[in-house]
């Protein structure tokens, strides 16, 4: 924080030394003939007033253009490592179930089902076998609409559905961290889809705004599911799309998640109070979410990506927690 004030008090000086020279060279010309006002600008004194002018510009233009994307890289990174937890599935996993560090975001994860066999692609800035060649605008469009850039649809279980909401902002965020990924090269095979795909998701992504967040349950809702689609695994799916009028309810099951020799069941996170999370204290609920404890200290299974929600800041976990007990309540079936 004190590097960040004296660099703003830095730029505050040079800003007004910047309007100081400004005023002057107005304030010596303004009265002059044009003749008098070139000589003016000829002296030595003008020309290295008018340079100073031109540098101070130009520095804190780029000053700012800089300081613009350190904050897009940090959200992004902060976001692909946390709730959207982009390496749950885009990053191969060791023996211990962890990802793998050096092959972050290399893509890795299969999911074999009867209606789809689909593997995670390599989304690091690999030329030939991720997404370096690929440009700012189609990487965005990649996320939100579910188009790659030779105009094929990607299918599930990429959450094209949820992610449509991202703000730009975060998505031009994630699209900065990405290109600071170290590079690997590791080529995957295409998903293979036995049902047909829709044709698109919707219309084109326009403009979406940031959700303000002092609304504390709107912006909670945009973090659980634009950002962290926790209601794609934990409500009911009914031909293959959750049934939203049972959201939060639970029941999905995951036979073998990641290779795991285990079956996982999506847990009902709606405000019943015997069924869900109701009676559940904010500490329990957050424990559960970044430590996988159970209110009765149960460890959970790892089929949820705990290793990046222990990330997940007070104030998102705060907001997440306020929107899960705005929803209806529901007894599963």
């Amino acid at each position: 924080m004190k590097v960040f004030l004296e660099d703003e008090a830095y730029e505050g000086l040079a800003a007004i030394r910047l309007f100081w020279w400004y005023y002057k060279f107005n304030l010596l010309t303004y009265h002059q003939t044009k003749s008098e006002q070139l000589k003016f600008l000829s002296t030595t004194k003008a020309a290295a007033n008018l340079k100073a002018f031109i540098l101070v510009v130009g520095f804190l233009s780029a000053r700012s253009e800089a300081t613009e994307q350190e904050a897009l890289v940090a959200r992004g990174d902060y976001l692909v490592n946390s709730i959207v937890a982009c390496g749950n599935c885009h990053t191969p996993r060791g023996a211990d179930h962890k990802p793998i560090i050096e092959m972050h975001l290399a893509g890795a994860f299969q999911v074999d089902r009867a209606e789809f066999t689909a593997y995670a692609p390599n989304i690091t800035p690999d030329r030939e076998t991720g997404i370096g060649a690929w440009s700012d605008t189609e990487i965005i469009r990649v996320i939100r609409e579910g188009v790659r850039p030779d105009g094929t649809i990607i299918g599930p279980p990429m959450p094209i559905r949820v992610y449509r909401e991202m703000s730009d902002t975060d998505v031009r965020s994630i699209v900065a961290y990405l290109r600071t990924v170290a590079p690997v090269k590791n080529s995957l095979p295409r998903s293979k889809y036995n049902i047909p795909l829709p044709e698109s998701y919707g219309p084109p992504v326009d403009t979406v705004p940031d959700v303000p967040r002092e609304d504390t349950v709107s912006y909670g809702a945009y973090v659980a599911n634009a950002l962290g689609h926790c209601m794609e695994c934990h409500t009911p799916l009914v031909k293959g799309a959750p049934d939203l009028s049972r959201i939060g309810a639970g029941g999905n099951v995951f036979v073998k998640p990641h290779g795991m020799e285990l079956v996982a069941v999506a847990a009902n996170i709606s405000p019943h109070p015997e069924q869900g999370i109701g009676t559940w204290t904010d500490e329990e609920i957050k424990r559960a979410i970044t430590q996988a404890t159970s209110r009765d200290g149960r460890p959970l299974q790892p089929a949820m990506p705990f290793y990046f929600y222990k990330k997940i800041s007070d104030e998102d976990l705060e907001a997440v927690i306020a929107y899960l007990r705005s929803i209806p309540p529901q007894a599963i079936e």
